[in-house]
């Protein structure tokens, strides 16, 4: 895993070690391992890897960064690691290091986006939506019943409702007489 060097930052605290890190990766070209949290003490360690001169001036500028926050207990460069030490490094200990986890995709199947090319080659039957009955008319013999469409009634504030039946296909306005609702009958023998 590392064949360059690696480069060690121990500090106390989280923030100190996360202040090396950002001073560090932006000091020069490495690349940032993880960071490894001690059995007490409440020292962190930042990782870092890359060529031998960027790994010690990312240690070197991580360190001084970090001194700012608070306390660096040890800064170590190993310029050319044994293959050994990669169990080590990469322990399960070591935050940051994972690989991003997979994407799962739901087992729901997706509807495919109907577009003009599709339906030129191959018309697809379409479901309709539910529509009350008085807004729903009666198919033309013009038109064929595959092709039509209800066409959706343009929403009506309150004062255009029928207050009655709260029907919004109703041609009854609130005040107008009783009779002129299309469910007149119906309410009567209620």
């Amino acid at each position: 895993m590392i064949r360059n060097a690696l480069g060690l930052i121990e500090t106390v605290g989280l923030a100190a070690g996360l202040e090396a890190a950002d001073a560090a990766v932006k000091a020069a070209n490495v690349k940032l391992l993880g960071y490894e949290l001690t059995k007490g003490g409440g020292m962190v360690t930042i990782k870092l890897s890359g060529d031998v001169g960027a790994v010690k001036a990312a240690v070197e500028a991580g360190s001084q960064a970090a001194s700012k926050v608070n306390k660096v207990y040890a800064t170590h460069v190993i310029p050319r690691p044994h293959q050994e030490l990669d169990c080590m490094v990469s322990s399960k200990e070591n935050i940051g290091t994972e690989e991003p986890a997979p994407v799962v995709v739901p087992k729901t199947p997706v509807k495919p986006a109907v577009t003009e090319t599709a339906v030129a080659k191959e018309p697809v039957p379409a479901e309709p939506e539910p529509v009350s009955e008085a807004v729903q008319e009666p198919a033309s013999e013009q038109e064929p019943e595959s092709e039509s469409v209800p066409v959706p009634v343009p929403a009506k504030d309150s004062a255009e409702i029928c207050n009655l039946c709260n029907d919004p296909a109703c041609s009854r306005k609130k005040g107008e007489p009783r009779t002129t609702c299309l469910h007149y009958s119906r309410l009567e023998k209620e």
